[in-house]
């Protein structure tokens, strides 16, 4: 089972860029405590080394779907700046939502087409109106049905049935990668700051307990 979220600053200061970065790290490790796997996708890098304007990342495992949801929506990095001084803001956010990446291709087979023969009206003389060359060609896996007349043989019309169901699929499987694409930048958007689904700090180091020799 794998997950893939996106995580993005948005178009918030650069300390965002900075706070994902650190909210990476923290994701990761929660991963490792899990016994699960993550894998860093495509990063866009912030201003400033070491940060990110976003990251994709893959989660692996058992349970990486319910990981995933408890690292979706909006994610608070409560630190200060580490670049002004003069600020006293300490929430810093982030957006994380699921995506999907690969989106899957259609496999084109002859098996999946049916195939009828039909008398389609129209000019084209005697023959035509009486032999049904014409073919009704469906592609059952995509419901995707086409009609050709074109021809007065069968299958002459049957061969270009099939080659338009291949361009109709391969159009489809584009239209749909380019979806998903859309999709995901759209995410970069949908930051809404306040109000998080969870707020991490940095963490604070152990007193050390110190022991009276006697």
């Amino acid at each position: 089972m794998s997950v893939h979220l996106l995580l993005s600053a948005g178009r918030g200061p650069q300390e965002c860029t900075w706070a994902l970065a650190r909210l990476l790290h923290r994701l990761e490790a929660d991963a490792v405590r899990q016994n699960l796997e993550t894998h860093r996708g495509q990063t866009v890098p912030g201003d400033r080394p070491g940060t990110y304007r976003s990251v994709l990342i893959r989660v692996t495992g058992a349970g990486a779907e319910a990981f995933a949801a408890s690292w979706t929506g909006t994610l608070c990095w409560q630190a200060p700046s580490p670049y002004r001084s003069n600020t006293s803001r300490k929430n810093w956010y982030v957006i994380a939502q699921p995506c999907q990446v690969d989106t899957p291709r259609t496999t084109f087979a002859e098996a999946d087409v049916d195939i009828v023969a039909c008398r389609t009206g129209g000019p084209g003389g005697q023959h035509r109106n009486k032999a049904s060359t014409a073919v009704r060609a469906t592609h059952r896996p995509t419901a995707i049905v086409v009609v050709v007349d074109t021809e007065r043989q069968f299958g002459l019309n049957r061969r270009i049935a099939m080659r338009l169901l291949r361009q109709r699929i391969e159009h489809d499987d584009e239209a749909a990668e380019r979806a998903g694409t859309t999709a995901r930048w759209r995410i970069h958007d949908e930051l809404v700051r306040g109000n998080p689904t969870r707020i991490e700090r940095p963490e604070t180091p152990n007193p050390q307990v110190q022991t009276r020799r006697r």
